[in-house]
């Protein structure tokens, strides 16, 4: 029996359906609207005369003959994208093509992807990159991503991760105005009586700063009126005299070279994991996921 653009077209979307039990995610992955898929799940059942999938307002499930389907096409599909994917790596280096997503943290986004991607794209011009800025935590094959990237430590085990940058500085940080008001801290114990700008957490926990000197390390539940996730916003509001902002080292370099800011227990400063890409074990490294990989290790804007 020959198979049909049609056919491989319907294949493609069941496929997207039943792998994330989501039209929104399935759509997401596909790049077409969560309505379009519906409409087009319900043609090809009319056309294949079965029903693959039970959908309600609250949930989708596979029926008995779309879990039939689903295990049939799972492999198959897999080896043919392995194979275009192989054909890719044929292509010379600015002509490979494709489109990756990721899903990574707000700290990465600006202190690694940002120096890199603008190269990535003069040497890659026809691989689209799609990426998400999220502290949450989310999981990147629920979420319809390629891969993510987080602090080291923070990645689930069933995750390959590779190491994209060194270990990274954290540092204490005030504006000059505030420490001339309310006094310089000589110990961590001291920002107890500070006012801190408290760091809320992807999983919504608050983040005990965290100190080391002579091997000794020092977690503290710091006192605050406001609670941030987002280093723009605490980076203005410590400029501004609102408090101390505890921030990786790289992201206060220009506000400290301008004098706006002042590292305060520089030799209680940690040093905390380096950021990791991670991504499924099971699935192939697309293409351009590789070739993003290597800039990375390539330039390397954070050392490594």
């Amino acid at each position: 029996m020959l198979t049909s653009r049609t056919d491989l077209a319907d294949l493609g979307t069941f496929l997207a359906i039943a792998r994330h039990l989501s039209f929104r995610r399935a759509g997401l992955e596909l790049g077409v609207s969560a309505s379009a898929l519906s409409h087009a799940l319900k043609a090809m059942e009319a056309r294949l005369g079965v029903r693959l999938i039970n959908r309600t307002s609250r949930s989708v499930t596979l029926t008995a003959t779309g879990e039939e389907l689903l295990a049939s096409l799972d492999a198959p599909f897999a080896a043919i994208g392995s194979a275009l994917d192989g054909l890719n790596r044929h292509r010379e280096p600015g002509n490979a093509a494709g489109r990756i997503r990721l899903n990574v943290l707000e700290h990465a986004s600006t202190l690694l992807l940002a120096p890199v991607l603008p190269v990535f794209s003069e040497r890659h011009p026809q691989i689209e990159i799609d990426v998400r800025v999220s502290n949450d935590l989310l999981d990147i094959v629920e979420a319809g991503a390629d891969a993510g990237i987080r602090y080291g430590g923070t990645v689930a085990q069933d995750m390959i991760a590779q190491r994209l940058s060194a270990d990274l500085r954290w540092a204490v940080v005030g504006a000059p105005c505030y420490l001339d008001r309310h006094g310089t801290p000589e110990h961590p114990h001291d920002l107890l009586a500070h006012r801190c700008l408290r760091i809320r957490l992807g999983d919504e926990r608050l983040y005990g700063w965290e100190f080391e000197r002579a091997g000794e390390p020092l977690a503290l539940d710091v006192p605050g009126a406001v609670t941030i996730d987002n280093t723009h916003f605490a980076l203005s509001l410590a400029t501004a005299g609102g408090g101390l902002a505890y921030l990786p080292e790289p992201c206060v370099r220009s506000p400290v070279s301008r004098g706006e800011l002042r590292v305060v227990l520089m030799d209680w400063a940690p040093a905390g994991a380096g950021f990791h890409i991670y991504y499924p074990g099971r699935r192939q490294l697309p293409t351009g996921l590789r070739l993003l990989i290597d800039l990375v290790r390539e330039l390397r804007p954070l050392g490594l």
